[in-house]
């Protein structure tokens, strides 16, 4: 997605090898037209997959979600790191690792959100070393529902998240695709 690349180049900070920063616009302060464009983006690669949710890991890729599962008509789900007071239901939980953050959650989707008879569209900002993403994968399998892709804002494909996706069987569509991050910059696949 041309747009998003440009977002990338001039609002986007890398911070090291590893990390980007683009909180400018995607992850903190949040610009809702290029949302919508990439919601629509996602449901014109997906459209056909026949997805009956949307699914993501709270907090950065619920504006994505939102944006999607407007264009499908479907309930945008996301599978919380914290539990609440108001968490008394059972749960379907898997275990992540968040490299940013350097710690452990616990990721929780209520029952009565995904049941056998879902196909399950994953949303999520990065993809890096792709443990949010399965996860999630993880959740959906426990559910008894059908996972039936997943949208990536900003893929890091020199990192192994998107193989292992892809190995696991889910197709994978990516907005941006970064091969890496040289002298400050960073060099689209």
């Amino acid at each position: 997605m041309d747009e998003l690349k440009k977002r990338i180049l001039t609002d986007g900070r890398v911070l090291n090898s590893h990390v980007l920063k683009v909180d400018s616009f995607l992850n903190h302060q949040i610009d809702m037209g290029l949302m919508d464009r990439m919601g629509r983006a996602f449901f014109d690669h997906f459209k056909e997959c026949g997805a009956t949710k949307v699914l993501t890991v709270e907090t950065s890729g619920i504006a994505v979600v939102c944006s999607l599962a407007r264009y499908f008509h479907v309930p945008a789900v996301f599978a919380r790191k914290t539990p609440s007071l108001t968490t008394v239901d059972d749960q379907y939980a898997a275990e992540i690792f968040s490299f940013t953050k350097q710690r452990a959650f616990t990721i929780m989707v209520n029952r009565r959100f995904l049941t056998p008879d879902d196909r399950v569209l994953l949303v999520d900002d990065f993809l890096a070393k792709g443990q949010a993403l399965l996860g999630l994968i993880n959740i959906v399998h426990q559910s008894g529902a059908d996972p039936v892709g997943a949208g990536i804002v900003i893929e890091k494909a020199f990192q192994d998240g998107g193989s292992l996706v892809r190995d696991a069987g889910i197709e994978v569509y990516s907005l941006a695709r970064i091969a890496s991050f040289e002298n400050g910059k960073v060099l689209f696949s």
